[in-house]
């Protein structure tokens, strides 16, 4: 009748395999669809072959003996009967594969061992990581006295026990029985040598005293994960019959292990994120084993789904959470369809505060960044296409001869969001082609600037538009100049402070006013030197451009003048950069060659 009921168990969960894996993909979709998944339980053993040490009639023929009906008492014993076992004969051969063949189309047939073992072992390898639930064993041979149950979670390397048998725990593993303590790794309850055949053994990983609540977590996943299960069979026992019914066979007819069935319940491992396993490598081929390959969902990737998919780890990887349900989905990486790949980067998720760790992989259209949003070296941003297009991303456009070929970053070519070129000393336009205003001789070297108070031709340095109007100072041989240092009494002092929109200036970092070289006393110092212009001007305004300078002044005097008059009126004057020499105090002499070179 035991028997019976596992029949029946195992008829069960067949009906119900048939018809789960007739039910179309989209159903098993839906059912991980928002939350944590886990494919069927199916029986592990079905189209894999047991490793055993011997098998009966391996080089010889074998006479055995066996009481052929389910004996459980002395008084039911019948008597026995003997038969041969030969590998070379296909009706007496009693293989390892016999174990785990179909159950339902070969009810009959069984392993057994050579005669006379003490110990036998019994192993089934996997080709991967599988999730054990339970193992059932149908004996055709009476139970063994003392077995171990053993699983290994790297191909064999190390073993583990699972549950210790024997007919005395204490005695046999010192261990306590736990029909009398709950929870030890030993127990008497299937070692009974009654009844003789077909009596069982069971085993299942998870029972009332390892509660576990997520079947996810590192506690199930080191109690339930193997890749391989073993048992070892270490000390037979006799069926009572053999003394109770005075057989005249010898002993050792009877001295065998043998099994009927080995099945073992469990399903492939895919971390909640999975409901069905396709063939992996070179594991059996049938239709009814449990493959090993999850076919992952949740953005999800590998063969048990331990990582995210290539595109899609802007957060860390976790299982699915078998007790909320949570599906934990990997996030796509934001790399604007750049890139088809990224990495999830721990510094950048605890920088982001934990929202984002996604850095893109490659980025393609000559994109750059973590998430491929800026334009590489050598091409700016073209604002008419979106930030996902391929030509997001256009090539500079700078003329070789008047742009330079570093910046502060010297892989720049032109800046990466305006597409402006960076120009050489006194060249203008947005791909550094022409002159600056006041400047004339475009060539390698830049632009020169002209000997005028205006402006000049750009291509021969004539210059143009002069002002006969001019007023000078009339000061004698010798005489003393007067002082321009003071501020006219009509002018306030606001009037000489610069604005926020005027650039960089001496008052926004007076930590790097280091322009002056020495004091100057008088004007006269001015004259002192070679300078061709001295005048005394209000600043209006004043702009750093990077490659050079560009200051309006009203000019109020002129104090000393070149071959060119200047007039008493608004002027532009382009000195070289003061920035790129670490000041930002604007250079206001325009005709000092040492500041426009």
């Amino acid at each position: 009748m035991q028997n019976k009921g596992i029949t029946f168990i195992v008829f069960l969960e067949w009906i119900v395999t048939v018809h789960t894996d007739s039910d179309s993909a989209k159903f098993q979709r839906l059912r991980c669809d928002g939350h944590s998944c886990n494919p069927p339980v199916g029986n592990l053993a079905i189209g894999r072959t047991p490793v055993t040490l011997t098998a009966c009639g391996q080089n010889v023929s074998e006479l055995y003996c066996f009481y052929p009906e389910v004996q459980r008492t002395p008084i039911s014993c019948s008597q026995s009967q003997c038969t041969k076992c030969s590998l070379n004969q296909p009706e007496n051969s009693h293989l390892p594969s016999h174990m785990t063949d179909d159950v339902f189309s070969s009810p009959g047939t069984w392993w057994q061992s050579a005669q006379g073992v003490l110990r036998e072992e019994i192993r089934l390898d996997f080709e991967t990581e599988f999730y054990f639930t339970h193992v059932i064993m149908v004996f055709r041979s009476p139970r063994p006295a003392a077995m171990v149950l053993e699983r290994s979670l790297d191909h064999g390397k190390t073993w583990r026990a699972y549950k210790y048998f024997a007919t005395n725990c204490t005695a046999t593993f010192g261990l306590q029985d736990d029909l009398n303590e709950e929870g030890s790794l030993c127990t008497s309850r299937y070692s009974d040598p009654w009844p003789c055949t077909k009596g069982e053994v069971i085993f299942r990983a998870l029972n009332p005293t390892n509660r576990i609540e997520d079947p996810y977590s590192p506690q199930a996943q080191a109690l339930m994960k193997i890749t391989n299960l073993r048992l070892l069979l270490l000390k037979r026992q006799d069926c009572p019959c053999q003394a109770a019914s005075g057989s005249q066979e010898k002993p050792q007819r009877f001295a065998y292990y043998a099994i009927y069935d080995l099945i073992v319940r469990g399903s492939c491992f895919c971390n909640g994120h999975a409901e069905e396993c396709e063939q992996a490598g070179s594991a059996p081929g049938s239709e009814a084993a449990v493959h090993g390959n999850c076919v992952c969902q949740h953005n999800t990737a590998g063969r048990h789904c331990e990582k995210c998919a290539p595109m899609y780890n802007d957060l860390p990887w976790r299982p699915g959470d078998g007790k909320t349900g949570a599906p934990n989905e990997c996030r796509r990486c934001r790399c604007h369809n750049h890139a088809v790949s990224c990495r999830f980067d721990h510094n950048v998720w605890l920088s982001s505060g934990k929202k984002s760790g996604g850095v893109c992989e490659n980025c393609q259209h000559n994109t750059d960044g973590h998430r491929c949003q800026r334009c590489r070296a050598g091409y700016h941003r073209d604002p008419t296409e979106a930030i996902s297009s391929p030509l997001a991303c256009k090539e500079c456009s700078c003329n070789a001869v008047g742009s330079v070929n570093g910046t502060l970053n010297r892989s720049w070519k032109c800046h990466p969001k305006t597409g402006f070129c960076y120009c050489k000393p006194g060249v203008a336009g947005p791909y550094c082609h022409h002159c600056l205003r006041g400047y004339w001789g475009f060539g390698e070297n830049g632009c020169r600037p002209c000997d005028c108070a205006g402006d000049c031709d750009p291509d021969t340095g004539e210059c143009r538009n002069s002002n006969n109007n001019e007023q000078y100072l009339n000061v004698p041989i010798g005489g003393r100049i007067p002082d321009i240092i003071d501020s006219p009494a009509n002018e306030s002092e606001d009037d000489w402070k610069w604005t926020s929109e005027q650039g960089f200036s001496a008052l926004r970092h007076p930590e790097k006013c280091v322009c002056k070289e020495r004091m100057l006393r008088s004007i006269t110092d001015f004259c002192q030197m070679k300078y061709a212009y001295v005048i005394k001007a209000r600043i209006l305004s004043a702009h750093d451009k990077g490659t050079h300078a560009e200051v309006v002044v009203k000019v109020r005097k002129i104090l000393k003048s070149g071959k060119v008059k200047i007039g008493r009126n608004n002027r532009s004057i382009y000195p070289e950069s003061w920035t790129n020499r670490g000041c930002t105090c604007p250079i206001l002499n325009p005709g000092n060659d040492s500041s426009h070179h």
